[in-house]
């Protein structure tokens, strides 16, 4: 694989992983005065840790590679997380609404992994890598899918 292609996908991921560490973060922070409260907000604190690790890990292997991953968090990111503020604005700190939402930033967060795998080459290392944190963002996805199930009407 071409330095500036395994650079590419690496950067999307790293983008990706720090946007689903900050939206878990405004999920814990909206969940956090709501009914199960603590609960709730903690475990979305804990999906943010595992995000922000998954990415330093990405980071390492950019690094590995003679790449060095400054980004924060895409612009579309951004928008995500702004969007969520206006529909808390709209909905409070219903678990159902902010559970919601967080799971369509995971269905984004899964097809990029899927998108990142499609790709056929990448070095060995890489695809390992991306294979084992597909999974975790798999069991995320449906972690934060069953809780927000748990609010349905």
């Amino acid at each position: 694989m071409e330095m500036e292609k395994s650079a590419a996908v690496i950067e999307d991921l790293v983008e990706t992983l720090e946007d689903g560490a900050k939206g878990f973060e405004q999920a814990a922070e909206l969940l956090a005065d709501g009914e199960n409260a603590g609960d709730l907000a903690s475990e979305m604190r804990a999906l943010a840790s595992e995000r922000r690790q998954m990415s330093g890990e990405m980071r390492d292997m950019a690094a590995s590679l003679g790449h060095d991953i400054d980004e924060e968090g895409s612009a579309g990111g951004a928008i995500h997380r702004a969007w969520m503020s206006l529909k808390d604005a709209m909905t409070g700190t219903d678990p159902h609404a902010v559970l919601a939402t967080a799971e369509e930033g995971e269905d984004h967060a899964v097809s990029e992994y899927e998108d990142a795998l499609a790709k056929d080459d990448l070095t060995p290392a890489l695809r390992a890598l991306i294979e084992r944190q597909a999974q975790a963002v798999k069991r995320a996805h449906d972690k934060v899918r069953a809780l927000r199930d748990r609010f349905d009407d």
